[in-house]
Parts: structure tokens; sequence; C-alpha cells
């Protein structure tokens, strides 16, 4: 194969060794650089057909206006809220995301949430490890016989409400960008019919600023029921200062989040100098359990996230690259 002939892939965090060896054998030349800072890649990055990469930085304009020969965005994992899409499909350059990748692991993840909420394993870990025999106070609540509300039906909802198959529960979905996608596993539900029957309200949709605190002190109100409510989408749908309010009054029985709103864009860490007393009453409360924005990361996910961009990218087509295998 020729050289002028073998698109160059730039990647900006560490993938599985499946996506650049498949990419490789193709006949994509691919590169990495998981460290240089933004300015310096944006130096460089006009050499570049294709991108891979997680969160390490924003992809805003001014970065695809210097990326003069760019084909695709390939984003491991599901969240675009740092790339700017718009102006990308604007210039033609392809974002492709991969939700499939990691949609089992944030269903047991989420399911994991539940149970440990439902059931007070987190607090009663706590109390065994520090000499506590308690036992009247750490009653379950079965989830057998209540009604699951979903909140967006697409990779992760659909996956969690195959989770539930088993354990005795109604699923009501609720998905505003759908119609007619009721199945085996949820009944499709206006959001009044959540409002009305949930006892769970667990959260698969994606953040947009349109879903900006889109679960706020009105919305929890809403319920009929007092609900235990579940987040491993993204932080900012949940307006935290709200739901602590709301886990004070006890409209709200408890709340696993996998997810918080202070969380940097790269979601690899947040600044504790500057988190509000809200995260401190999270932090204290029996009724709360939190995990680091983990419910999509599994051994599995990650090389389920190679391959599903890997085809992807194929699919694009257009490639001027010979087949290495022949």
């Amino acid at each position: 194969m020729t050289n002028s002939h073998q698109p160059k892939v730039l990647f900006l965090d560490k993938a599985h060794p499946y996506l650049e060896a498949h990419l490789t054998k193709l006949g994509f030349d691919c590169h990495t650089d998981t460290t240089s800072p933004k300015p310096d890649v944006e130096t460089f990055v006009g050499q570049y057909q294709g991108i891979v990469m997680r969160s390490r930085f924003a992809i805003d304009q001014g970065f695809f206006e210097k990326a003069t020969n760019l084909v695709f965005l390939a984003r491991e994992g599901v969240g675009v809220e740092h790339i700017d899409v718009d102006f990308a499909e604007s210039r033609g350059i392809r974002v492709l995301i991969s939700p499939e990748g990691s949609k089992d692991t944030v269903a047991e993840h989420a399911l994991g949430l539940l149970l440990c909420l439902m059931n007070n394993l987190s607090r009663a870990d706590r109390q065994v490890r520090s000499g506590q025999w308690v036992r009247e106070s750490n009653r379950a609540v079965e989830l057998k016989g209540k009604t699951v509300g979903i909140l967006g039906y697409g990779n992760m909802g659909s996956a969690f409400a195959r989770r539930l198959t088993g354990f005795g529960v109604r699923v009501l979905a609720y998905d505003k960008f759908k119609a007619g996608y009721a199945d085996d596993f949820a009944e499709e539900a206006g959001l009044e019919k959540l409002f009305q029957e949930a006892d769970v309200l667990s959260v698969h949709i994606p953040y947009s600023v349109d879903n900006h605190h889109f679960i706020n002190d009105a919305f929890l109100k809403s319920f009929r029921k007092n609900i235990y409510v579940v987040n491993t989408a993204r932080g900012l749908v949940l307006n935290t200062a709200d739901l602590v309010e709301n886990l004070i009054s006890g409209k709200v029985s408890g709340a696993a989040l996998d997810v918080l709103e202070y969380e940097e864009t790269s979601f690899d860490k947040f600044k504790l100098e500057l988190l509000p007393p809200a995260f401190d009453y999270l932090c204290q409360s029996d009724n709360v359990v939190l995990s680091p924005h983990i419910a999509g990361w599994s051994y599995e996910s990650k090389e389920k996230h190679a391959r599903v961009l890997a085809e992807k990218i194929m699919r694009l087509g257009n490639w001027e690259i010979e087949d290495s295998r022949q």
C-alpha cells in the first residue's frame, strides 16, 4: 500500500487494543497522543482523517477548524456534550458514538445501585465494619411488586428494563424522542403515568441544554408516591440541591447516583473545594449510595466500545486504502 493512500487516525485517549489493531490491519495509520495539551494537538491535527477519544478535552469549533482533513471523530462512549456536533456536521465530519458498548454494564450497575439502596447494603456494610450489628433499622424494601419508571428508553434504558425481568416488577418507560417503543420488557408511558404509578425512577437520558436540571423540585414533587431515584445518565440532568430537599422531606426515599453535576467535562474528577452543601448532605446521608461515574466501566465494555467503533468507522466507506489482509 502507498502512504499517500493511508488515512491517519489520532487516538487522544487510550482505547482497547482491539480498535487500533483492527484499524491498522485494515490499512489505517494509527498514532497515539494522550498527553499533549489541546493547543499543541491543534498544531498538527490537520494531518488526520480520524480522531478517537473519550472526553480528555472539549472539541469545539476552533479545534474543528484546524482539523482540515477530518472525516470522523469517534467518541468511545455515549455523551457528546463536550463536542460541537452541529459544527462538525456542518463541515461534513461524522461524530460516532458507541452506546451499544456499555449498555449491558450500565444496566447491571443501575440494578446493583437500586438493590444496594433498597436493601441498605452500603449502610449495613459500613456499620458491620465499625463493629455495629444493626438489624431492625436495616430492614429491606422488596423490589417485587413495585413499578419502575424508566426515563429514556434508548440503549441504556432498554437494557435496564431487560435486567428487571424476573424481579416481578412492572416497568413503565418514557422517551420524548420516540413513539411505539413498547416491548416485552416495558410499557410505553407518558410522564403523567410515571408520576402517578412509579415507585422507582431510573434516569437514562443524555445531557443537553434542554435537559439541564430536567429533574428538579417540581418534577420530584409530581410523583404521587414517595420514590427511589437512580441516576446513571448525566449529573447535570438532575438538580442536586432539589434532590436533597426531597430527601430531607421524605418525598425521595433514597437516591443512588453514579453521576454528579459537579464533575468536570472529562468526568475524571471534580474539585472538592468547590462542592456545595448539597454534596455534603449526600455524603452523610444513610439513604444515598454514590459511585464515581463507573456505571459504563467494565473490562467487557472497554472491548465492546472498540468493536462498535471499528464497525462504524468502516461503515463510513470511501477510504482510499488497500486491504492489508490481501
